[in-house]
């Protein structure tokens, strides 16, 4: 399955979703364009055919300690601390990590940027 494919596929999990906007605007380009947000704020999104996702910044460390993702670098040279690109390319992994990802960006709690 191609990536876009999967995250197209992700996409339709979250559809139904409370304050969830899919991507729908075909030819967007930059960040962000293919993004699942949430209240208007990135929780996951597709970058150079892999699912990077947002969360809480020691969360991000230990998912790289244990293997399961990448420091997430948008092209400025340095890591986002609390972006993280899954590197596990299966549905499972996809969709675990996007919902836990749509809880961080959604609560109300959240308030740091970056």
């Amino acid at each position: 399955m191609l990536p876009e494919e999967r995250f197209n596929a992700l996409a339709d999990e979250f559809r139904a979703s409370p304050g969830v906007a899919v991507p729908g605007e075909p030819g967007r380009r930059g960040f962000g364009s293919s993004a699942l947000k949430v209240n208007g704020s990135i929780f996951a999104m597709l970058a150079g055919g892999r699912l990077v996702v947002k969360l809480p910044r020691d969360r991000v460390t230990a998912l790289i300690g244990s293997g399961a993702g990448a420091p997430y670098d948008a092209g400025k040279g340095r890591a986002m601390k609390e972006w993280l690109t899954v590197t596990d390319d299966d549905d499972e992994s996809w969709l675990a990590l996007a919902r836990e990802a749509l809880d961080f960006v959604g609560s109300a709690h959240h308030s740091s940027r970056g």
